[in-house]
């Protein structure tokens, strides 16, 4: 006996990023955030990280080639509606990834340009940075650096919401359709990530989460954005709904571990 009931098919979302073996960041919390927001989830892992909530520990970073053969067959076998990208450590990785966006039907991706762990640990070099500015942000639909990325990435120091807008037409200069500023760093009453999509700029604030579970949030915020234009919102939509999902992923966090703690993606992602 079979049934009537056909659910419908959901849109494919990839990732390729690091792998976080405490399940906060990386992949794992691409994985898990794609799957709250209704998306069914790919991964390519370019670097297996020795980390958990106290900090980074060394990492073994995969190949150029490694990464492409992992990329490949999901390419030729799903029809990518949303992609992201985390930690991609060398400048070789950054340029393979490049590679496959222009050359396969992926999606203009979201670029979270990871490159300081939330402890402190820098996970990407100079000659990377530049190889990522040059070849991976040409090709974004949305950067969502935090405000240290956002320094190193274009030089500038930021002070305030004036100094986030400034970062964000800097590296939408570097050529990505739009960028967004994330301003947690700074101290605030609210949390506020400043968007600027070619050139129209929108103002996301959140209240103030005091806490210490925090690890993993940039991920996810990425993760979150791409899943919801995977669904076909637009980026102001995308944007908005997976800044509710983290601030209440932070809200509701389980308090594991003894440092900067992982985040609730167990929380409802879509209202």
């Amino acid at each position: 006996m079979t049934s009537d009931t056909t659910e419908a098919t959901p849109p494919v979302a990839l990732t390729v990023a690091g792998f976080d073996p405490s399940g906060g960041a990386g992949v794992i919390a691409d994985v898990k955030t794609f799957t709250a927001f209704g998306c069914f989830a790919a991964a390519a892992v370019t670097s297996l990280t020795y980390q958990n909530t106290t900090g980074v520990f060394g990492a073994a970073h995969q190949t150029a080639e490694a990464v492409r053969a992992q990329v490949l067959p999901v390419v030729e076998d799903f029809r990518v509606a949303g992609a992201k990208t985390g930690m991609l450590p060398t400048r070789e990785v950054i340029a393979e990834v490049a590679r496959l966006f222009r050359e396969t039907p992926l999606p203009a991706p979201v670029v979270d340009p990871v490159v300081r762990s939330t402890s402190g640990f820098d996970l990407i070099d100079d000659a990377a940075l530049d190889a990522l500015k040059a070849e991976l942000l040409p090709l974004a639909r949305v950067v969502t650096p935090n405000i240290p990325e956002a320094e190193r990435i274009t030089g500038l120091p930021i002070r305030d919401r004036h100094g986030m807008l400034e970062a964000a037409r800097a590296i939408r200069a570097l050529g990505a359709r739009a960028v967004l500023v994330k301003g947690g760093h700074l101290v605030e009453d609210e949390a506020a990530d400043v968007l600027d999509d070619g050139g129209r700029v929108t103002t996301f604030t959140a209240p103030r989460v005091e806490t210490t579970s925090t690890h993993g949030t940039g991920c996810t915020l990425a993760a979150g954005i791409a899943a919801c234009l995977a669904r076909g919102m637009s980026l102001n939509e995308s944007v908005e709904a997976a800044k509710r999902f983290v601030t209440e992923a932070i809200r509701r966090a389980p308090r594991l571990g003894h440092g900067h703690g992982p985040i609730n993606h167990a929380v409802a992602a879509l209202a």
